[in-house]
C-alpha cells in the first residue's frame, strides 16, 4: 500500500492510469474509497492520470489520536458570530498535504478537484500556490461564508450523529446518511452503502479526527476575497437539491471567481450519482482542454 510521508505525516494515495495528473480531495470523514470507482474510470478515460489519498485523520493515513478539537457548539457558536477558534490543524495545513504528495510524486503542478470539505482545500490549494493548479473544479462545497455553513437541519444531524463502535453499525449509519443527502432518483443499493461505511470503518475510522476535521472547517476565514483573484480555468458542480451544503453555496462559489463555469446538476443531492457522471466527467474534461 502506498504511503507518502509529508508534512512529517503519513498519506496513504494511489495513482490510477496516465495522462493529465488530476488530485481528487475527498470531504469530512470521507475516505479514498469513497471515490466511486466508475468516475475514476470515465476520468481515465477521457485523459486523466487520476490521484487519489486519504486526508490526515481518516483511512490510512495519520490518525492525530488524542488531540482534542473545540466542542462542536464551541464552533458554530463562534464561526457564526465570526470570532477565531484555535483548532489542531487548518484548511491550509490539509492544502499543504495536498501539495506535498505531488512533491512526492514529482509532479509540479495538477489539475485539482474536490468534493464538498475537498473543495474547500482544492480551493485553499489554489489560492496558497496558484501556479501549481492547473484547474480547479469545486463539487458541492462553498467559500466558508458564513451564510452558507447551514444546511437542512435534518441533513446536518445525519451527518453529527453518533459515531458507530462496530463495521456492522458504520453501514447502517452511512445508509441512513445516504438516503438522507443523496440524489433521491439515483441511490445505489442498500448492499453498497452498507459494504462501503463498513469497509471504511475496517480501514480507519476516528471520530475525534471527525471532529478535528470539522474545526479545520469551521476556524477557516471566507475564501471570497482571495478567489476573487484567480486566473486559472474554475469550475463549480453543484446539485440542485443538496441538503447539505445548499445549491446557493455553490452558486455563491462561482459568483465570486471571475470567468469560473457554474454547472447545476439537476436532481443531484450531496453525492456523485452515476448517472450523472458523464455530464461532470465532460464538464471536467472541457475545463482542462481535453
Amino acid at each position: 500500500m502506498p504511503k507518502a510521508l509529508v508534512n512529517q505525516i503519513e498519506v496513504f494515495y494511489e495513482v490510477h492510469g496516465q495522462g493529465e495528473p488530476l488530485l481528487l480531495v475527498m470531504g469530512i470523514n470521507a475516505q479514498s474509497i469513497h471515490w466511486p470507482p466508475e468516475l475514476i474510470e470515465m476520468l481515465n478515460n477521457s485523459g486523466f492520470q487520476v490521484i487519489t489519498f486519504d486526508n490526515r485523520d481518516v483511512g490510512l493515513s495519520t490518525d492525530f489520536g488524542d488531540l482534542r478539537a473545540p466542542s462542536t457548539r464551541t464552533l458554530i457558536s463562534r464561526r457564526m458570530l465570526g470570532l477565531p477558534v484555535s483548532t489542531p490543524y487548518s484548511l491550509t495545513d490539509m492544502a499543504n498535504d495536498g501539495f506535498a504528495l505531488l512533491d512526492e510524486l514529482g509532479l509540479e503542478s495538477a489539475h485539482i478537484l474536490g468534493a464538498s470539505m475537498g473543495g474547500m482545500i482544492a480551493q485553499q490549494m489554489a489560492i496558497q500556490a496558484p501556479n501549481r493548479v492547473r484547474s480547479l473544479t469545486s463539487v458541492m462545497s462553498h467559500t466558508g461564508q458564513r451564510r452558507h455553513f447551514i444546511g437542512k437541519p435534518h441533513a446536518v444531524q445525519a451527518l453529527m450523529g453518533p459515531s458507530p463502535t462496530s463495521a456492522e453499525e458504520a453501514g447502517e449509519r452511512v445508509l441512513k446518511l445516504m438516503h438522507v443527502i443523496g440524489s433521491p432518483q439515483w441511490m445505489r443499493p442498500d448492499d453498497h452503502y452498507r459494504l462501503l461505511g463498513a469497509t471504511a470503518h475496517e480501514r480507519g475510522s476516528s471520530p475525534a479526527g471527525f471532529k478535528r476535521q470539522l474545526a479545520a472547517i469551521m476556524a477557516s476565514p471566507c475564501r471570497d476575497k482571495a478567489l476573487s483573484a484567480l486566473t486559472m480555468p474554475v469550475l463549480v458542480i453543484h446539485g440542485t437539491v443538496d441538503p447539505l451544503i445548499l445549491p446557493a453555496g455553490g452558486k455563491h462559489t462561482a459568483s465570486v471567481i471571475p470567468h469560473s463555469r457554474l454547472v447545476m446538476i439537476e436532481g443531484m443531492g450531496h453525492d456523485l450519482p452515476v448517472a450523472k457522471m458523464p455530464e461532470m466527467v465532460e464538464a471536467i474534461q472541457m475545463l482542462a482542454g481535453l
